[in-house]
């Protein structure tokens, strides 16, 4: 699962609106909003994307997709 905290606060620091994040990447919107909101598990294309359009280094996007537990 996810570090969701994580993300959202990758998000925040971006300071891009989930539009022009979900535009960016190419994914809709609403998958977009449910994927953040824990409804329905990102696919390879979707974490790729969203590493690229937010500016991930390795170790941050490993943190985030493939956390081993969240806390």
């Amino acid at each position: 699962m996810p570090d969701l905290d994580k993300l959202n606060e990758v998000i925040k620091d971006s300071g891009m609106t989930m539009v022009a994040i979900a535009s960016k990447t190419g994914i809709n919107r609403m998958t977009l909003y449910n994927r953040i909101n824990g409804k329905g598990d990102f696919t390879i294309s979707e974490m790729v994307a969203l590493s690229k359009v937010l500016h991930m280094d390795t170790d941050t996007r490993n943190a985030i997709f493939f956390a081993d537990e969240v806390v």
